[in-house]
């Protein structure tokens, strides 16, 4: 059974930094791009940041370019997400998705929630002052 464990969530003030993990047990995670998905209360769940399985290239939502890093660990199984600079908007439940794929290229297709094989349980981000 594969699971995607998620961590590091947590209540921050609008300015702070957080780093979210991603656990996978997957035998193969080397195999797997990553993705961070987010959703807010009453909001449709939405596109954060994706890694190629090399963690060669990144692709990220406009709104996070420059705050947020997604990188991984293919030997920890682990994909993270580094987010700088933190607001209000950003708070939300915080998911990780893999998606069975050794594609280098990314663009805007990676940001289909559909494309992902495998889903995490999600960690809380609320950032409020």
């Amino acid at each position: 059974q594969v699971t995607l464990v998620e961590s590091g969530g947590g209540l921050v003030q609008p300015g702070d930094s957080l780093r979210l993990s991603c656990a996978a047990s997957l035998r193969t995670f080397s195999m797997y791009a990553m993705s961070w998905f987010r959703q807010a209360p009453g909001k449709e769940r939405e596109f954060v940041g994706f890694i190629t399985n090399s963690g060669g290239n990144t692709y990220y939502r406009d709104s996070v370019k420059n705050r947020f890093t997604i990188s991984r660990d293919n030997t920890e199984k682990t994909v993270y997400l580094q987010m700088n600079s933190l607001n209000p908007a950003d708070t939300a439940v915080y998911y990780c998705a893999a998606q069975r794929s050794t594609a280098e290229s990314v663009g805007p297709w990676v940001a289909n929630w559909r494309i992902y094989n495998y889903w995490g349980q999600g960690t809380q981000v609320t950032v409020s002052s």
